[in-house]
């Protein structure tokens, strides 16, 4: 099978997943670069932001349109972010790889954990600027470090930490991803190690569509059965990695 019939077979479940649950798709994103395309690691954690910054953006805009992004919260949550999204991203290039896989595996496997405990949160919207700020803070680290949009933490922590019901917390997540993610590029820039645009564009062009797809499918689903899937796709990514590095 060809690289650009790869890429288009991967960029549509990445956008279908992302579009659907207001993340992971970067987690799927990195690991299908690296095993199935052939990049680098430095080069498919560059690239991953590039598709999932775009991908974001297309996605928040459907559900934006919904009404499914409490735009405060989220505002203060991506702002929070910022600037450790982009120290983090920089400092990542010292680190050895298989530190940064191992601590990718277990944060997505501990995420995964969280969205399957019982939800005990408030109903939805109440604004907690201390919380939002000190989990965006702590997100944006994560997501500049491991160079990833950050959804697969984002929506646990939109859904426990500040009480968004499953779907507003899936769009909300969408503007933090975007934000997290054009941060953690500027501090990437320069370090992608020979980036493939023609597997790149291709493989957004599929993120988008499949995004728009996934967005459509999120409104027939329930909520619970979107946080066990997410969850499961977290724990099944996690594993894989984890063998993947041992091995």
């Amino acid at each position: 099978m060809t690289a650009l019939v790869l890429a288009l077979i991967a960029g549509a479940v990445i956008g279908l997943a992302l579009g659907t649950l207001g993340g992971g798709g970067s987690v799927l994103t990195v690991p299908a670069l690296i095993y199935l395309l052939d990049f680098t690691p430095p080069a498919a954690t560059t690239a991953s932001l590039i598709i999932v910054a775009a991908t974001s953006v297309t996605a928040l805009y459907a559900h934006a349109r919904d009404g499914h992004v409490a735009w405060k919260t989220g505002s203060l949550f991506a702002a929070a972010g910022i600037v450790p999204a982009y120290l983090a991203g920089a400092a990542s290039g010292h680190v050895p790889e298989v530190i940064l896989t191992v601590a990718f595996s277990l944060i997505a496997a501990l995420a995964a954990m969280r969205m399957l405990r019982p939800s005990t949160s408030e109903p939805a919207d109440r604004t907690r600027p201390g919380k939002a700020t000190g989990a965006g803070a702590g997100l944006g680290a994560v997501t500049g470090f491991l160079g990833v949009g950050g959804g697969f933490l984002a929506v646990p922590a939109l859904v426990s930490v500040l009480g968004l019901t499953m779907r507003r917390a899936v769009g909300t997540s969408l503007l933090v991803i975007t934000v997290n993610s054009f941060a953690a590029l500027i501090a990437r820039t320069g370090t992608g190690g020979g980036l493939q645009w023609e597997v790149i564009t291709p493989f957004t062009g599929a993120a988008i569509l499949g995004a728009w797809d996934g967005k459509r499918l999120a409104t027939k689903i329930s909520g619970h059965t979107l946080q066990r899937a997410f969850a499961g796709v977290l724990l099944a990514v996690a594993v894989f990695m984890l063998i993947d590095v041992i091995a």
